[in-house]
């Protein structure tokens, strides 16, 4: 299967990284059906697509034209029959519990032609988790996009041992065609490749913070002004979600014994749902801005 034969994308999740997914993707002229579980999601998504789309006019960045070609292409419907029916690709971005994506790619696999191609935007879970829930689990794979997904560039294209190279090419050709540099992840490894990296600045700034060397806002002002770092380790937890940080941290604990640095303080700011910018708090106080 080519790019140039794609009729129509699904992508299941409406939170805000696949929101964003599927608007990227009706932007780049792709026939687009999002669709969540939650009825109030979709409401707070078409509002939420309204205004970005009216936002990206506004600054010059999209012409009235364009916009509206987007918003015709934006489909949000309330089941995955509708929303994954006759697509060719399915990009998964729902919760981050293996329970919950095993009865999702169970459900999709049996809606789905057997060529579609099923790829997941799980930071930390590998597709291998979910071979057997499909049929042909040649054609499932990980495809990792980075938040905001409107905005950056970067997509992690993660190769299965039960992934065959022309899922991994079309893929690859997918995220071109939506405006991204992939890059190729020729095996499964937990935290994929940029999310590795990521993990070691991460775990030296959680010691410096829990030794008392500094604080996490003084950390993260050496990174950005020192390093040249867009934004401190600090404020990217901040963006992307303490409760998937905590969620990726006690998986990291249980399955290698040893206790990350920082545990106790992302657990303490998850239990009190203190998880960044999406709550309106976390290391900083976004409630007033």
């Amino acid at each position: 299967m080519k790019v140039s034969d794609v009729k129509k994308v699904c992508v299941a999740g409406g939170g805000q990284m696949g929101r964003q997914i599927a608007l990227n993707a009706a932007i780049h002229g792709f026939d687009t059906y999002l669709t969540d579980a939650i009825a109030d999601v979709l409401t707070a998504v078409d509002k939420w697509s309204a205004e970005y789309l009216e936002g990206r006019v506004a600054k010059g960045k999209l012409t009235a034209e364009q916009a509206a070609d987007a918003k015709a292409k934006f489909h949000l419907v309330p089941t995955l029959q509708e929303a994954a029916e006759g697509a060719q690709i399915v990009i998964e971005a729902i919760l981050e519990d293996k329970d919950i994506k095993t009865n999702f790619y169970k459900e999709v696999g049996a809606i789905v032609d057997e060529n579609a191609v099923l790829a997941s935007n799980s930071s930390y879970m590998p597709s291998s988790l979910f071979k057997d829930c499909v049929p042909n689990p040649s054609r499932l794979a990980n495809m990792h996009y980075f938040n905001p997904a409107l905005v950056l560039k970067l997509v992690e294209v993660v190769r299965g041992e039960h992934t065959a190279d022309e899922t991994v090419d079309f893929i690859v050709d997918f995220a071109v065609a939506n405006g991204k540099t992939p890059i190729r992840v020729n095996k499964e490894i937990e935290g994929f490749v940029v999310n590795r990296v990521l993990r070691a600045i991460r775990d030296e700034a959680f010691f410096l913070v829990e030794d008392g060397v500094c604080t996490a806002e003084d950390l993260d002002t050496g990174v950005e002004l020192g390093l040249n770092h867009p934004m401190g380790p600090f404020r990217l937890l901040d963006l992307t979600g303490i409760d998937l940080n905590y969620m990726a941290s006690d998986r990291r604990w249980k399955e290698t014994g040893v206790k990350p640095h920082g545990y106790d303080i992302v657990k303490a700011k998850y239990e009190a749902h203190e998880w960044g910018r999406k709550t309106g708090k976390g290391f900083y106080d976004y409630s007033k801005k």
